[in-house]
């Protein structure tokens, strides 16, 4: 454990003046529309990355689920298909996410609790029982351990008789953002980013339809931190992916393409629409002129959206179905390709079936009711929304040139200055929270009576289960096979040749996440948080 302290100097400033009563065209005489905005479609894409937008196609609407066994996510995703969602998202519980099998002793009490407990390749055929992968668009968010997960799931489709050349679908794959803001790590950063450029290298030749990563913003706004310190601290954990992957001897346009990305949607509602516009500005003039890439396709920022969790409350939950349906908005104005809506209930529990339905349905009425998806970029041309988006540009990119002074993002963790600058954040807000000064509908101002509502209780019986379909697992199959895969991802992660066959090879013979995480973790060693102070 590494203890860090200030240092650096000071951080970009930031702008918490409160807005103008109105905003005129001298607000934005710098504006340049061909410079700037341009046509949607057309670089810099700041009003969209696609010429007609939802007129076209709408976002792919996701619904974030996964919970206890994977018989039990399967019946929510059956479910959810059936109602009209476009796009499976799967929530792997804590265990799976930190390369522990089901019957170590550390996951004792976290199977299956934040997300489906997967062991081995037994599960995986479990969770997508009777679901054509070929015909679903599947995000899974999994970091240290994605290849792992991903190599199941090319698996699962090859023995279903389906071509990898027609899956569609993301593995999160953003380790980089685990360091300061979520901790599901467990490898060195430099150890981490190799695996992500392996994922990238293979993917590129074998599932060429495939997201290789989501470079994540939600969790790092999750954690507390601005908007405009969103857009840098995402765009510099790209940046860093980028030049990875180039150092390793990729081409930045036969993998850039592939390259999507995973903001937040919180409250403040035009600053949102204006976060993701300056977003995929600055990306394209990032990816163009920094760092080269020549095709169009390559410079367009692709993210998905989901609503702010922490925003919600557990304190008259049937608010949060407001918020979630303001910050859905936020995103389809945004210009969002795809979209998961919080439920109201998922400040007290994983949600419940008719919750996660409600927000669904958030989603289908904005989509067909609203008729928001019939102009591209309809706040483009508003005084304050052209501001805030030049504003939240000016910050996000001040603050990557202070992360390139300190020699880049790696640096810039291993010292601690981002994470303290989300804490610095993250600490003004709520102190704002207690002092009144920002207001909380039901929690801090216009508190009502609370009315109880059912949530989601998980078996604790899912652990015992688990265990003893690994017990069963680990008695049927070829211990000698799986020692002789196992071994030959340890030569893989001690030279330099993609670990993504090896890996697969492992998963057909049914070794398990925590075997195959564990031999890794022999060659690469285990990451030491930094303390930050």
């Amino acid at each position: 454990m590494e203890i860090s302290s200030r240092t650096g100097g000071s951080s970009p400033k930031q702008k918490k003046s409160r807005p103008k009563i109105v905003y005129r065209p001298e607000d934005v005489t710098a504006l340049d529309y061909k410079k700037d905005l341009g046509e949607p479609g057309e670089y810099p894409f700041t009003r969209g990355i696609y010429p007609e937008m939802y007129r076209t196609r709408l976002w792919t609407m996701r619904q974030y689920a996964g919970y206890a066994s994977a018989e039990e996510s399967n019946r929510r995703y059956r479910y959810l298909r059936s109602q009209g969602a476009t796009g499976l998202s799967v929530a792997f519980d804590l265990p799976t996410q930190l390369g522990l099998d089901s019957d170590h002793l550390l996951a004792a009490g976290e199977v299956g609790r934040v997300g489906v407990a997967i062991d081995s390749l037994e599960d995986m055929e479990r969770l997508f029982e009777g679901i054509p992968l070929s015909e679903v668009s599947t995000s899974m968010t999994i970091n240290a351990t994605a290849c792992i997960l991903l190599a199941m799931y090319l698996v699962v489709a090859r023995k279903n008789g389906e071509k990898w050349s027609d899956l569609r679908g993301t593995v999160q794959n953003d380790t980089l953002k685990e360091y300061i803001a979520r901790g599901t790590y467990i490898y060195p950063p430099q150890a981490s980013i190799r695996i992500t450029t392996d994922i990238f290298a293979f993917c590129r030749k074998e599932v060429p339809h495939w997201n290789t990563i989501s470079i994540s913003g939600y969790h790092i706004r999750e954690a507390g931190c601005t908007a405009a310190q969103e857009i840098a601290f995402t765009l510099a954990n790209g940046e860093t992916y980028v030049q990875a992957a180039v150092q390793a001897g990729l081409e930045i346009d036969g993998f850039a393409s592939r390259l999507s990305f995973f903001f937040n949607a919180h409250n403040k509602f035009f600053e949102e629409v204006a976060k993701f516009r300056a977003a995929r500005r600055l990306w394209a003039r990032l990816m163009r002129e920094r760092l080269g890439a020549r095709r169009p396709e390559s410079w367009r920022l692709r993210f998905h959206a989901q609503t702010a969790g922490s925003t919600l409350t557990a304190r008259s939950p049937e608010n949060n179905v407001v918020r979630v349906t303001l910050q859905a908005l936020s995103a389809v104005l945004g210009g969002a390709q795809s979209l998961h809506t919080n439920s109201k209930d998922e400040a007290l529990a994983l949600p419940s079936q008719n919750a996660a339905l409600l927000a669904l349905r958030t989603q289908q009425i904005l989509a067909w009711e609203s008729g928001v998806p019939q102009v591209v970029d309809p706040l483009g041309g508003s005084w304050y929304v052209e501001k805030l988006t030049q504003d939240l540009e000016e910050e996000a990119e001040a603050y990557l040139e202070k992360i390139r002074s300190l020699g880049g993002m790696l640096q810039a963790i291993e010292s601690g200055y981002v994470q303290r600058e989300i804490q610095e954040a993250a600490y003004g807000h709520q102190a704002r929270l207690e002092s009144g000064t920002e207001v909380v509908v039901g929690v801090n101002r216009f508190e009502s009576e609370e009315v109880p509502i059912e949530v989601l209780r998980i078996d604790p019986e899912v652990g015992r289960r688990q265990a003893s379909r690994l017990k069963t697992l680990r008695k049927g199959r070829d211990s000698s096979q799986v020692e002789g895969a196992l071994e030959k991802i340890r030569q893989s992660a001690r030279g330099s040749s993609n670990l993504m066959p090896v890996i697969i090879a492992a998963v057909e013979a049914y070794a398990t996440v925590g075997e195959m995480a564990d031999v890794m973790r022999d060659v690469f060693g285990e990451h030491k948080e930094t303390i930050v102070i």
